[in-house]
């Protein structure tokens, strides 16, 4: 499988990267220990978790991602072949189970999560350390208006920035990136690093899929190209309502059923069940598979580092990454652009 460098690092990953946040809540520590077998046999080197997960986060399975991650690297030995890239929780009062209900991305936080980390993944470095979402006043998950009178009191920037530059100086990680950040974010990041000698992000990992276009109309395709940082596409399949298989079965098995209605309200938009319809007739008209198309998409798109594919089993697994292998005709790509316009970006 093709790969390419992060940002201004030497990290060379696969474009698909085996995200993990079924793990712990969807499958079985065996299952997951396969879904990572096939993934290296398949040429995927990139490995994506979170402290957070399994989603749904719960005190009870918090951290069990990365201990089943764990298990498999000291059963495989495997730990020199991947990239293995985490995440530390930003603020959020409803998971005090996560270092307490005042968590945040002070160095004591950032100290105790990378440590932790640490234990959980078996290994004593990790390679990209990524800010889950920032500790600032943000429209993120689904809100998309800025607004003012929802400040609060932060963690600078600059304070995060020195904290993690502490474990790169220790040698715990070895890079750093940000995710659910917005082009001001990403400029501020690289803008504190330079200015202050400290390390700069390589990565920023934001929703990206044929339903939420806005990394493209936000500038933030700009300001990664100019400050040299790689997009870590997430949710490439729109909860799999871009596999069409919830216009096929209401009831089909997946996220979008087995968890709360209201825990993602964006994935069931009237808007985005209108656009899934239109992206998986022409797809199919192609004779492709709607998940192929959409997962084709975010493996051709110049500003895609690796786009993070997760599954619930091996022949889910399988069609993600033989996805990668497609490419689309231009018709194709026109028919997409022709649905985007009428139906623009209703899953951000």
């Amino acid at each position: 499988m093709d790969r390419r460098q992060l940002g201004q690092s030497e990290l060379m990953v696969s474009k698909a990267c085996l995200g993990s946040m079924t793990f712990g809540e969807q499958n079985l520590e065996t299952e997951a220990h396969s879904q990572l077998d096939y993934a290296l046999e398949r040429g995927i080197n990139f490995i994506d978790t979170a402290e957070m997960y399994p989603v749904m986060a719960r005190a009870e399975t918090q951290g069990v991602t990365e201990r089943f991650i764990g298990s498999w690297l000291k059963k495989t030995g495997r730990r020199s072949e991947v990239v293995l890239a985490t995440k530390i929780a930003g603020p959020n009062t409803n998971m005090p189970w996560i270092r307490g209900a005042r968590h945040n991305l002070d160095a004591t936080n950032i100290r105790t999560a990378v440590e932790d980390s640490l234990r959980r993944l078996n290994t004593d470095y990790i390679d990209l350390y990524q800010v889950h979402w920032p500790s600032r006043n943000l429209p993120i998950f689904g809100a998309n208006s800025f607004n003012p009178k929802a400040e609060r009191a932060a963690v600078p920037i600059e304070d995060t920035l020195e904290a993690l530059g502490e474990m790169v100086k220790a040698g715990t990680i070895r890079h750093i990136g940000i995710s659910n950040e917005s082009a001001w974010g990403v400029c501020e990041y690289v803008k504190q690093a330079e200015a202050r000698g400290l390390p700069r992000i390589a990565t920023v990992q934001n929703l990206y899929n044929l339903t939420a276009r806005a990394f493209e109309t936000s500038l933030m395709d700009e300001a990664c190209y100019r400050e040299g940082v790689s997009l870590l596409a997430y949710s490439p399949l729109a909860f799999g309502q871009l596999t069409a298989k919830y216009l096929d079965d209401p009831q089909a098995r997946g996220r979008l059923t087995i968890f709360p209605p209201n825990w993602s309200p964006r994935y069931v938009r009237p808007g985005v069940l209108a656009a899934t319809a239109e992206y998986a007739a022409l797809a199919r008209s192609h004779g492709l598979k709607p998940s192929q198309m959409a997962l084709a998409w975010c493996y051709s798109r110049w500003f895609v580092g690796s786009t993070i594919i997760g599954a619930t089993n091996l022949e889910q697994l399988k069609e993600n990454i033989d996805a990668a292998d497609v490419v689309l005709p231009a018709e194709v790509v026109e028919g997409i652009e022709g649905i985007h316009a009428r139906y623009t970006n209703p899953g951000q």
